[in-house]
């Protein structure tokens, strides 16, 4: 297809067509009927207005309420502060800095309006985190809340690429606000290609420095009419709220093309902890939520104080699902809470379950219009009930931003290798194992920490658990617990037996965790995970002294 992009930087350093996956968009009619010219914007924000949702609310913040028209004035006019007042062509990078907030949504529409491409970035960032990704993409502009300027001001002294930095929130006469409000509420969107990219979601470098995952105008609307239609099935009278970052592709996902493309509405909170989200959709009567497993499981022990008898869906995904977790949710609000597995590189969830098809314990299977197995080292599919690699393909797929040997080493066979071990059982349901460098190896035997942490999990004393591989002289490894519990002051040895005994009494016994250790809490990424990996390299290091 003919690109718009003007500025081809990314499209220059997108990997070579033969090592892309396969990405197959007839398998569902809403993917066939693709046009080969599409933006994003249009489809989600510009059809919705014309199409009946003008004076709907699209979101809630604080007290205000934006309508799908004011959002779609304001990215007009932050569209034309970009091309009138910067010179922005299309295919040029624009890096945005936020916290939840409307304005970060009309600048990520703005952005993708004038056929740009734009990263967002989560608010914890420092200087020479944002540094690394305004280098690697080359940006050319960037859009902050002025509450966070101190750090992408820094990065901007070191960027030879960026022309401009624009803040919002403030009253200066150079803010973002004040240029918009000289600017047309009209704009006319790019007529990019459905192939053009229009988003890099950086990784969050567990492996390394950060890899730029691209994302194309169509890859946003599939995620959407894929997961999303046939699975969660957000209807126009929900109102969506949840715990994660905009930053983060699952929030972007969550909070826009999820809810925009079926004409919903979203709160956005800056830093929705549990009880605020607890508080959110108490006072919002929200119907659907978005969150973490850990979130999910923070929440239940406030829930009694709110009424969140509004919610009819609960979407959990970035980390398993402990049954207890699922139990526990499901007693209190009447809600089974959707599963769901995605990765950055495939933008959203492709493996997941609702209503009655729900199993407690097992991810679900794979959303339609993807196509997963489980292969063993020489490709070949395992057995039912096998450990193996997840591979996955569909509309979505991994391309890296110049990146060309992690690129060969994702792609396999046009097949995206995800790096997750899973089990696939008889009837197509898939359990989630480790990552492939999680399993822990002890004794001879393969044991899954995520296993163990479901135990572990039921026991009423804990409030969360993260289980690794020790190194051990003997062993190779033994299973370790960190483990936070609700009351602190009954940590011992007392409890630690009860707590092995206990894991004894409901899985083999080579499973139970040799070493526990008590902690005031968890590391956590940005995004709400535990850092699991944090966890195994302080075993590492204090194996060295």
């Amino acid at each position: 297809m003919s690109t718009a992009h003007i500025d081809t930087f990314i499209r220059d350093n997108m990997p070579p067509e033969e090592l892309w996956p396969e990405m197959d968009y007839s398998v569902l009619p809403e993917l066939a009927a693709y046009p080969e010219r599409m933006n994003v914007a249009t489809e989600l924000l510009d059809k919705m207005v014309a199409d009946g949702c003008a004076a709907k609310p699209m979101i809630y913040f604080g007290d205000d309420i934006w309508t799908y028209t004011d959002l779609m004035e304001r990215a007009n006019q932050i569209a034309n502060v970009l091309v009138e007042d910067y010179g922005m062509v299309p295919g040029e990078r624009v890096i945005l800095r936020s916290g939840n907030h409307p304005m970060l949504i009309a600048s990520w529409f703005a952005v993708l309006k004038a056929g740009g491409i734009a990263i967002a970035t989560m608010p914890v960032l420092r200087e020479r985190e944002l540094v690394y990704m305004m280098g690697k993409a080359k940006v050319n502009l960037a859009i902050s809340d002025i509450k966070l300027a101190d750090d992408i001001a820094a990065a901007g002294t070191k960027s030879e690429d960026l022309r401009e930095i624009l803040y919002f929130g403030g009253d200066d006469a150079k803010s973002l606000d004040k240029a918009m409000s000289g600017k047309s509420v009209a704009f006319e969107n790019v007529d990019t290609s459905a192939d053009d990219p229009c988003v890099i979601g950086f990784t969050s470098g567990s492996t390394g420095t950060p890899k730029g995952t691209l994302h194309f105008h169509r890859d946003i609307l599939a995620v959407a009419d894929t997961f999303i239609r046939y699975v969660v099935k957000i209807q126009p009278d929900d109102i969506v709220c949840g715990s994660p970052q905009i930053a983060f592709l699952y929030g972007l996902c969550a909070y826009m093309t999820d809810t925009m493309r079926f004409g919903a509405s979203t709160v956005v909170v800056e830093r929705a902890t549990p009880e605020i989200l607890l508080q959110t959709i108490e006072k919002y009567k929200a119907t659907v939520c978005f969150s973490t497993p850990s979130g999910y499981k923070l929440m239940l022990d406030e829930i009694d104080k709110y009424d969140t008898s509004s919610l009819r869906l609960c979407i959990a995904g970035g980390e398993p699902l402990a049954p207890a977790v699922f139990h526990g949710w499901e007693e209190k609000t009447g809600v089974r809470i959707i599963n769901g597995l995605g990765i950055s590189e495939l933008l959203h969830i492709f493996i997941s379950a609702s209503g009655d098809d729900i199993r407690p314990g097992l991810i679900g299977k794979a959303v339609p219009g993807f196509e997963v197995r489980v292969v063993d080292d020489e490709f070949n599919d395992t057995k039912p009930g096998e450990v193996g690699q997840m591979i996955v393909k569909g509309p979505n797929g991994c391309r890296y931003l110049d990146d060309i040997d992690r690129q060969k080493a994702y792609i396999r066979d046009g097949w995206n290798l995800s790096g997750d071990l899973c089990i696939r059982d008889e009837e197509g349901y898939f359990s989630y194992e480790a990552r492939t460098d999680d399993m822990i190896l002890t004794g001879g035997y393969n044991v899954s920490g995520l296993e163990v942490e479901a135990v572990l999990m039921e026991h009423a004393a804990i409030r969360e658990v993260a289980v690794v591989g020790s190194p051990d002289a003997d062993r190779g490894q033994i299973v370790k617990a960190f483990i936070e519990l609700r009351d602190k002051s009954a940590a011992g040895d007392e409890l630690v037996r009860e707590m092995q005994d206990f894991v004894k009494s409901q899985i083999s016994a080579f499973k139970y965790p040799r070493a526990i250790e008590f902690v005031d809490e968890l590391p956590h990424t940005p995004t709400g995970k535990i850092q699991r990996g944090a966890l195994r390299q302080l075993e590492k290091e204090r194996e060295k002294k």
